[in-house]
């Protein structure tokens, strides 16, 4: 069983399986509980299909935080955010991961696999893991995020 607090959610579709892969390894060598949506291949598919679920079970609360990835890391990004309570960020350094978590307050962190190597993808994750929120002036910020007209 899976306890939110200590659980990442990872998912991917084809272009980043390999980075999704070796992400989910090292985390775990961390001691990180790692719940995969997939995909579980480099065969081709649709990446909705996997980013979905994973950003409903965020929404849902069922877990915290998320790490998604494609080729270019739009994709993922533009689905997850359609899900209420998911602030899925682009990373693609490690001041953009921090910031996103302290300014923001993002729940999921979007990669993209065929522009960042994938050593510096995790570096750039455990920023993402290691910043919190800051609070203060960017509440009110994130509370508008949800809902227009509020």
């Amino acid at each position: 069983m899976f306890d939110k607090k200590n659980t990442i959610v990872i998912g991917c579709d084809h272009a980043a399986y390999e980075l999704k892969e070796f992400i989910k390894s090292e985390l775990i060598k961390l001691g990180y509980q790692i719940k995969d949506f997939g995909t579980h291949s480099k065969d081709s598919v649709d990446y909705p299909d996997f980013i979905h679920p994973l950003a409903q079970a965020i929404q849902n609360k069922e877990f915290e935080i998320g790490i998604i990835a494609c080729g270019s890391g739009n994709g993922v990004a533009i689905t997850a955010n359609k899900h209420s309570k998911v602030r899925a960020a682009m990373a693609w350094n490690t001041e953009l991961a921090k910031l996103a978590r302290q300014h923001n307050d993002a729940n999921v962190i979007a990669l993209s696999a065929r522009y960042i190597a994938k050593e510096y993808a995790l570096e750039i994750v455990l920023a993402f893991l290691n910043a919190e929120f800051e609070g203060g002036r960017h509440q009110k910020r994130v509370d508008k995020i949800s809902a227009w007209p509020y």
